[in-house]
């Protein structure tokens, strides 16, 4: 009676989520326990464990109702006594399209601070943040929180952590200046208003540091005298690979090795003054423990906390780390098996666990098309809570960046944002070098509530809305997509290189406006094959058939005998009995 039971429910659950669970739906008012859903993951990658030398940075953006805009701000010149106005940008806030684009109407968020401009500010681009400047410095975000008694919703603190990176980006020459700015603009004018604990991945061509930073209450006051944040930077060693999933990931800091770790005056101070950190204890002082603890491991948490723990699974299985070890006991950064690639970097940011006990596609939960989207939340039912893993690659990213910093190349050259649009696994990484001079007009609009053709992203949603339903099977024909026009991309880089580099040493202006052609160019096509693949999975798959276009014949779908057998035992089916002949 009991198996019974547990059958007919989770029939109901697969029936339920074949119409009700798409990208985009809200979820129920209930949540899993993880307070962190709509988080993002950061990967770094130094420079001695990439395979080409390359430093490397992600931002999977996973917000769901975020705006995706972007925009390309090209290098300036400032004549003396200019000023630099500082916004209060929210990275979680969106601006109807009739109002504008987010980017075109900051001045009604001026905080009334405009701090002293620099002679140069460099070329950059950015979406919700700063990702890259033409001196090939990179950033990647991930929310880590804070004690509540820290945060600063305030509007006195002036600085939050989208316009940081903006400043980063139009001034730092390396990662260790732009850490330093941003410390130091943090500490003198406040930091928090819309914003709680950040991590920010920032690297250059040769290091990457995790740079995290916390408000210091509601109360503080630029009167006050004291710095308006705190913040940590630990750099991760050049043979090394770290993640960040939205949990703080320094420990232990050693101030007197600057080479790998930088703070602000007040790290240790303002940790003993809030009691937070006793020096009496006999204990080092630990970052983490002080100021973002996070509880539990990827057992333990039900998954929802599994993506540290898979990282470095992923990463160096000779190591086996066990997915019982808390995840503050894990490392901060390890060396790899073997040295990543970029394609090994986009394939990371897509991983969903799978052929692990917190793959979401396995069993009841993927529904009878393995579709691993179908519950990306936890629930609450007959006043229980239930946790699902949250995995790396979610269905509800605005976008994904992937950044290389290569010093062995001059800067506009060196220098790659790829950039996937919508959910990892149905979208396509798009090169777009730093020497660029534009981007298309389709990145720099759109919004989640009004489809419109004339976006980019849309494109990608296309896509990803037609592989929802018959995941199994349309995932298939995403990939090969992908083949074609990702994987070329990745393996045409070395070319277009050589070609860049070629004309630089002529011209760097011809360099530059042959990158800015190509990116565009690639640009326009994955996203016209986009939008032609979105048609072909909507004729392949219609009315839950299969449309074979070649042969023009309608083939039935194969469903798997688990989902069949569960089938006739809720709906008490009967097998047919062969009728007798006359």
């Amino acid at each position: 009676m009991k198996a019974k039971k547990t059958f007919s429910l989770g029939l109901i659950l697969i029936i339920s989520l074949l119409f009700l669970s798409w990208p985009g739906r809200e979820p129920a008012a209930s949540s899993a326990p993880d307070d962190r859903l709509d988080g993002c993951t950061v990967i770094m990658v130094g420079k001695k464990a990439s395979t080409d030398g390359s430093v490397m940075t992600t931002h999977t953006c996973d917000c769901g109702t975020c705006d995706w805009t972007w925009r390309y701000v090209p290098a300036a010149d400032h004549p003396p006594g200019s000023t630099r106005k500082i916004y209060h940008i929210n990275q979680f806030g969106t601006v109807p399209p009739e109002q504008g684009l987010k980017w075109d109407v900051l001045e009604k968020d001026f905080t009334g601070l405009e701090i002293p401009q620099v002679p140069h500010t460099h070329g950059y681009l950015h979406g919700a943040f700063g990702y890259m400047n033409d001196m090939q410095v990179a950033i990647g975000e991930s929310t880590i929180g804070c004690r509540k008694k820290l945060e600063n919703p305030t509007p006195t603190a002036k600085f939050d952590i989208t316009m940081l990176t903006l400043i980063a980006m139009e001034r730092a020459n390396t990662a260790r200046e732009a850490i330093k700015i941003m410390g130091e603009l943090a500490e003198k004018y406040g930091y928090g208003y819309t914003d709680t604990g950040e991590m920010l991945a920032v690297a250059d061509p040769n290091e990457v540091w995790v740079f995290e930073i916390m408000p210091v209450g509601p109360l503080w006051t630029p009167e006050s005298g004291k710095p308006g944040a705190v913040w940590c930077a630990q750099r991760v060693p050049d043979d090394h690979v770290s993640v960040c999933p939205n949990e703080s990931r320094i420990g232990e800091i050693d101030l007197k090795n600057p080479d790998y770790f930088m703070a602000s005056p007040n790290v240790i101070s303002f940790a003993i003054e809030q009691g937070l950190y006793d020096p009496k204890s006999g204990q080092p002082f630990n970052w983490k423990k002080a100021y973002s603890p996070t509880e539990g491991s990827a057992v333990s948490t039900g998954g929802s906390r599994v993506r540290l723990w898979r990282f470095f699974d992923l990463v160096a299985p000779s190591k086996k780390f066990s997915p019982e070890t808390p995840n503050m006991d894990l490392p901060f950064s390890v060396k790899p098996d073997r040295p990543l690639s970029v394609d090994d970097v986009m394939q990371l940011t897509r991983d969903k666990c799978e052929g692990t006990v917190f793959d979401p596609a396995r069993g009841l939960q993927g529904g009878p098309f393995a579709n691993p989207n179908f519950l990306p939340y936890g629930f609450e039912l007959e006043g229980k809570r239930y946790a699902l893993p949250r995995v790396i690659g979610v269905n509800r990213a605005e976008y994904v960046t992937v950044t290389q910093s290569r010093g062995w190349l001059p800067n506009p050259i060196g220098g790659i944002v790829w950039l996937a649009w919508g959910a990892q696994d149905t979208s396509c990484f798009l090169p777009l070098y730093i020497g660029i001079t534009e981007i298309p007009r389709s990145f720099q609009i759109g919004d989640h509530w009004v489809f419109s053709r004339e976006s980019a992203r849309w494109a990608f949603d296309y896509v990803d809305f037609h592989t929802q339903i018959l995941y199994s099977y349309a995932i298939q024909d995403v990939r090969e997509a992908q083949k074609r026009w990702e994987k070329s991309a990745v393996d045409r880089t070395p070319v277009i290189d050589q070609t860049a580099l070629a004309l630089y040493k002529k011209s760097p202006e011809e360099a530059r406006r042959f990158l800015t052609d190509y990116c565009l160019s690639n640009a326009n096509q994955v996203i016209q094959a986009w939008w032609k693949l979105g048609d072909d999975l909507l004729v392949k798959y219609n009315k839950l058939w299969i449309y074979d276009a070649k042969t023009r014949r309608r083939l039935p779908l194969r469903f798997p005998d688990w989902y069949l057998k569960l089938l006739v035992e809720y709906n008490k089916l009967q097998p047919l009995t062969a009728e007798k002949e006359e």
